[in-house]
């Protein structure tokens, strides 16, 4: 018989309502970027050794001081992580079709934590290096999976406003971590910044196991797919033992539960291999789904070009207000513009879309015409001279360049089936990561190494915000479907078909309840 109904919907556990849902999860994208930006502070980060005409040498600091890296080596600090993140972001969103989504946040959070204890405990480049590609796996799983609960759970007025509360912990924690950084790197030492910042996420990765999980629109539960699973394996043995009987004039010649258990060992061996063929299969289908969406395309392209800037931005930001404006306390002063301009910036957009109408095309005006004005008002900011002019001016510019984190992955999650949005999220975070900020920091590194002026890098790259607002504004013309709501059925669910038994009245009697 086909199991109850409710296994196949089941119930939302105790501890679980919509708010409180969104705050947890806004806590645990609050810590991953407070990550971000203390490895960028001055004070986890540092300087390396510098010596001035008469010979006399300044003592490094920090990361880039204790292992003598140069701004190249500083830079891929930054890119290791980011590999690391996209390499497992589509990862995990395909093993969301075949494991709990939920429990894949636990997975990920748990590797996030140990990989953050091993930057604590590093004694070179190398093994640094490689705990931050740990830490962007272990990232991976939220950044796929958080936004497609929230969007499944928020109120449809406020679908928008929801993903900016949660977006707005980006530049918030990044914000954060820079005072974060500053202080306990001046104060302490760099590796206790990573020390806290594990004991933090700790419990979230407890949570993640052991309270009972969450179910995404569109995907089945776990249980109903190892149902599926069960039957599939009594079929296809029984089809061999009805094959064996056939061609015996109606002779059943099985010898005992040795043959039985032969042949289940071999169905299970080609059951495995057909089903991880399969996966491949789907993958590589949903991939071209994605891929040949003009609407999805645009979207990731301009959301390319802006993550170049704001990786590099967020990574060079304090040392280059340092140098250009010779900040005394640049990782304060970037800290709390970005997270004052973040949080409005952010939640301002996400309002101000649904007060449009949460529709795409709404959403690529708004990506547009934002992107372009915080593009002049921070090249513009860039230009001057005046310390005080140049905060103004920045703050205003990161107020409108933050407005575009809730429109920007809405596209994303509407612009695709429910099916298919953690894949979505994924490809989106893979090539933003890949072709923006994972090549920007050492690029501006290199550019930097290169001129030797501030002041004219961050001029070069701001005016590649230009080419995203430009990208976006195409998206405006685009004929664009909001498919939230389409093909809401689960992914799979158990193909029940009638089957004869075994062996004729000695039959387990859970075989025949499933």
């Amino acid at each position: 018989m086909v199991p109850p109904s409710s296994s196949m919907d089941p119930s939302p556990p105790s501890w679980f309502t919509p708010k409180r849902l969104l705050i947890i999860f806004c806590v645990i994208n609050m810590i991953n970027y407070v990550d971000r930006g203390a490895i960028a502070s001055n004070g986890v980060n540092g300087s390396s050794e510098t010596c001035d005409d008469k010979g006399i040498c300044k003592s490094g600091s920090g990361i880039q001081g204790e292992f003598d890296l140069t701004n190249f080596q500083d830079g891929l600090l930054s890119s290791a992580f980011m590999v690391g993140l996209l390499v497992a972001s589509p990862i995990f969103a395909s093993l969301a079709k075949s494991y709990n989504p939920f429990r894949l946040i636990g997975v990920g959070l748990s590797v996030w934590t140990l990989s953050v204890a091993g930057c604590a405990s590093a004694f070179s480049f190398w093994f640094i290096a490689i705990c931050r590609m740990l830490v962007g796996v272990g990232e991976a799983s939220f950044i796929s999976l958080a936004a497609p609960f929230i969007d499944d759970n928020a109120p449809v007025s406020q679908k928008t406003a929801w993903l900016a509360m949660f977006y707005m912990c980006i530049p918030t924690g990044i914000a954060v971590g820079y005072v974060y950084g500053g202080y306990v790197g001046g104060h302490f030492h760099w590796r206790y910044a990573f020390w806290g910042e594990a004991l933090l996420m700790l419990p979230f990765a407890v949570f993640g196991f052991l309270v009972k999980p969450l179910q995404l629109k569109g995907f089945s539960p776990v249980e109903s797919k190892k149902a599926l699973a069960s039957v599939e394996t009594v079929s296809s043995v029984t089809d061999v033992a009805d094959s064996k009987a056939s061609k015996l004039d109606g002779r059943m010649l099985v010898g005992g539960d040795g043959i039985i258990g032969d042949k289940l060992s071999k169905t299970s061996k080609s059951e495995s291999i057909h089903n991880i063929l399969n996966q491949l299969s789907r993958f590589a289908k949903d991939v071209k789904v994605l891929l040949v969406d003009k609407v999805y395309v645009v979207n990731v392209f301009g959301y390319i070009a802006y993550n170049f800037v704001i990786g590099a931005y967020s990574y060079w930001g304090p040392k280059a207000g340092y140098n250009i404006y010779h900040m005394k306390s640049a990782d304060m002063l970037f800290g709390g513009v970005t997270i004052v301009c973040g949080i409005l910036g952010t939640i301002s957009g996400g309002f101000i879309l649904d007060r449009m109408g949460a529709t795409i095309s709404n959403a690529f005006i708004l990506l547009s015409g934002a992107t372009f004005l915080g593009a002049i008002s921070c090249f513009s900011a860039f230009c001057l001279r005046s310390l005080y002019g140049f905060i103004v001016l920045f703050a205003v510019g990161e107020l409108l360049v933050f407005a575009t984190q809730a429109p920007v992955n809405y596209v994303c999650l509407h612009c695709v089936r429910p099916s298919l949005r953690p894949l979505s999220m994924a490809i989106s975070t893979v090539s933003i990561h890949i072709f923006g900020d994972v090549p920007s920091s050492p690029l501006v590194g290199i550019l930097q190494d290169h001129i030797n002026n501030w002041r004219d890098t961050a001029l070069i790259l701001t005016s590649i915000l230009f080419l995203a607002a430009g990208i976006w504004f195409i998206g405006v013309f685009l004929h664009a479907v909001d498919k939230s709501n389409d093909g809401s059925q689960p992914v799979s669910t158990p193909r029940i078909t009638s089957r004869k038994p075994l062996l004729d009245g000695n039959v387990d009697e859970s075989l025949c309840e499933v």
